[in-house]
């Protein structure tokens, strides 16, 4: 544009010289709307930022931001908290951040052991959170009087989360399309879940959009980096690793609910975010070699699958090695290779396990040490989980050994192979 203004000016002369060049300063500057560089556009006296959800649909979203509800068992509340906006969450859409749980279970020699006090670390850091407006119960429908009634800004939705699993389920179609109707602002995000071939790409994307409904991209980018940092070390590590010398690793669920069925648990197959950080992380073998989403299997199935490692997972509660080892309900799998030579390890508690969170790189790690403990023994797993809750959530030591405990993953610190 400047190209061809100037031809024009060098033509006059004078004071016709001096009022063209302020005509035309004035019109070039009417060309743009403030903050327009940026993405912000403004309505009716009011900033909007415009923000690509996982849909691909452009979404409106006020620059600034009151009132956020979330639909999500922690991973966009967690994402929030990092990027320091937690404290614009005024409803929620998931009752597993106000869970605080108690887990027991008896063994053989007539003792129980008891498990207390495991906490999402979002709501460990956020207690506030407890007493939040519901939303919805986990795995129910939405109230949208509820809703409406919290007056929000913007309602960021997980699609893959407990509330609402599956994208192509009609209930989570019609969730979508009621509140677009309602006038409120929705971004969508898709977790593991919702994926065919889930990635930790796909992970680093929600992220990046939930930053940006905050104006806060390069922000939440610094965590969605280091989280994929910790697992390329594993990646690394592992992948010239033979085909034939990758352990066999099943992500076991000791679910009440799978027994009560008449099975023995619940577990992952080939198209789920578990079986991708066995096989394209830590190069290892998913020993479950078939698709699905906890998949019921009966005390036969894994005898006959008799994985070299297992993985214990929230399911239904949290689930400890020893409970595998000695309570009286599973005797029957003390044949399994993973039992005779000790190599069951559990996960962190997770309470609602639909979708991977903030602390995906544990799960990861967890998996490393136990398949591969010889190439990981340089690693101190209590000090690196230490360091990792430092890092992600901004805390200091102290406040990190207490998350470590609120995950019971304690274990780490005491004397065991996969430690370090």
């Amino acid at each position: 544009m400047e190209g061809e203004w100037m031809p024009v000016i060098g033509r006059c002369a004078g004071w016709s010289c001096l009022l063209l060049a302020i005509i035309l300063l004035v019109f070039s500057a009417g060309c743009t709307t403030p903050g327009a560089e940026q993405g912000i556009t403004t309505v009716s006296g009011e900033e909007y930022r415009t923000v690509v959800d996982s849909r691909g649909v452009a979404v409106q979203v006020p620059v600034n931001i009151e009132r956020v509800v979330t639909i999500s068992d922690g991973m966009i509340e967690g994402t929030m908290t990092y990027i320091n906006k937690q404290d614009l969450i005024v409803g929620l859409g998931s009752s597993c951040l106000q869970r605080n749980f108690k887990y027991e279970y008896p063994t053989i020699s007539g003792e129980t052991y008891e498990y207390h006090d495991g906490m999402n670390p979002v709501t460990y850091l956020n207690r506030w959170m407890m007493d939040l407006p519901l939303i919805a119960q986990s795995g129910s429908a939405i109230n949208y009087e509820s809703l409406v009634s919290l007056d929000p800004d913007v309602v960021i939705m997980r699609i893959g989360s407990c509330t609402v699993r599956f994208i192509d389920d009609e209930s989570v179609i019609k969730t979508i399309d009621t509140i677009e109707s309602l006038g409120i602002p929705l971004v969508v995000i898709y977790g593991p879940p919702a994926f065919e071939d889930p990635d930790l790409s796909k992970v680093s994307d929600e992220i990046r959009i939930i930053g940006e409904v905050f104006g806060e991209e390069k922000q939440a980018m610094k965590v969605a980096n280091y989280l994929e940092d910790q697992v390329s070390l594993i990646y690394d590590r592992t992948k010239d690793i033979p085909m034939e010398e990758r352990p066999r690793v099943l992500v076991l669920g000791l679910s009440p609910t799978a027994r009560n069925a008449g099975g023995a648990g619940q577990v992952f197959g080939l198209d789920t975010i578990e079986s991708y950080f066995i096989e394209e992380i830590a190069h290892a073998k998913s020993a479950y070699a078939e698709p699905g989403y906890f998949k019921t299997v009966s005390a036969e199935q894994l005898l006959s699958i008799n994985p070299d490692v297992i993985i214990l997972c929230t399911a239904n509660g949290y689930h400890p090695p020893e409970e595998l080892y000695s309570a009286p309900y599973y005797q029957n799998l003390q044949e399994l290779d993973a039992v005779k030579n000790q190599r069951v390890v559990a996960w962190p508690w997770t309470p609602c396990n639909c979708a991977k969170r903030l602390e995906y790189p544990i799960d990861v790690m967890v998996i490393a040490k136990a398949a591969y403990p010889e190439i990981f023994e340089d690693i101190e797993f209590s000090e690196w989980l230490l360091d990792f809750y430092q890092n992600v959530y901004g805390v200091d030591r102290g406040t990190a050994i207490e998350l470590r405990s609120a995950q019971w993953m304690d274990w780490t610190v005491e004397e065991c192979p996969y430690c370090g």
